[in-house]
């Protein structure tokens, strides 16, 4: 059970007068993620959800006696809503110090996003990419701030099949899901290195991305034999509460301060694939990226 476990964050870091942003918080290790963040500073919990996502608020703020959880409607799979929260975001906040992108969806029977994109693409990858494009400025306002990107073994299963990235060809749930992963390793790699050439002192913006371990949740309910052999097999699986451990070691550990372009799992530096290591994959899916969302990042 504690092989299982994995690592667990030591940082006793606080986050007073600074703003975190969790997207997909209601449930999972991203409630677990935003319960730890709440008793060190200021919490929205981005979901599509309303009313579950209120509902963990709730629990949150009762158990931490923090008042700054603030819930915030986003649904990743609709750029219009993705905009809308953002601008309300800017409005609102003058400050982010961290974004969390955490939400994600796994073994989707085909389907599209309201902007015609591949489920796991669009929101797993598409989705937060336009996130942190809208309020990246708001991040350099801010900083020091970090960005952290919830990726998954699964990511050395995926490749980014440039001629047929919505899957119209060709489709398999689980291999959907690796290329979406891959795609988050590859963002931040990429990210990470644009960050660092534009900033003066490295630890002025950071972006790593982590897999948090094999987690019970119920990220797998598009699957019946997934959720059945999540049952079975739960004895070796994570709890959320050990699965959000990396995502909050990335988000407030000391040490990470100037350690950028990053992958992490159970605290500490995992392997990477080597097509997550492809930087000119990277700079090619940055490009194509930018021209799906009808947005310029130089």
């Amino acid at each position: 059970r504690r092989y299982v476990a994995g690592g667990q964050c030591k940082s006793t870091a606080k986050l007073e007068g600074k703003v975190v942003i969790i997207t997909g918080a209601n449930t999972g290790i991203g409630k677990e993620t935003a319960r730890d963040l709440a008793r060190r500073g200021k919490v929205v919990v981005a979901c599509r959800d309303i009313a579950k996502a209120e509902a963990a608020a709730s629990e949150i703020r009762a158990e931490t006696g923090n008042q700054q959880v603030i819930v915030k409607k986003l649904d990743l799979a609709d750029t219009k809503s993705i905009r809308e929260f953002a601008e309300r975001f800017l409005a609102e906040e003058k400050e982010l110090h961290i974004l969390i992108n955490n939400a994600g969806v796994m073994l989707c029977p085909y389907s599209k996003t309201a902007d015609g994109f591949e489920m796991h693409l669009g929101v797993n990858h598409l989705g937060h990419f336009l996130l942190t494009f809208l309020l990246l400025e708001r991040l350099k306002q801010s900083a020091p701030a970090r960005i952290v990107n919830v990726s998954s073994l699964a990511h050395h299963g995926g490749r980014i099949r440039f001629h047929d990235l919505h899957g119209e060809k060709s489709y398999n749930r689980g291999l959907a899901y690796c290329h979406s992963k891959l795609a988050n390793v590859l963002f931040t790699r990429e990210l990470a290195r644009r960050l660092q050439g534009k900033s003066q002192r490295r630890a002025e913006f950071t972006a790593n991305a982590l897999h948090p371990g094999s987690v019970h949740s119920e990220l797998v309910r598009h699957s019946f034999v997934m959720t059945w052999l999540w049952k079975v097999f739960s004895f070796f699986l994570k709890t959320p509460w050990e699965g959000a451990q990396t995502s909050i070691y990335c988000a407030v550990a000391e040490e990470l301060d100037s350690v950028t372009g990053q992958y992490f799992s159970d605290c500490q530096p995992a392997y990477v694939s080597p097509r997550g290591r492809d930087d000119e994959t990277a700079k090619k899916l940055w490009s194509v990226s930018c021209e799906l969302l009808g947005i310029q990042w130089d």
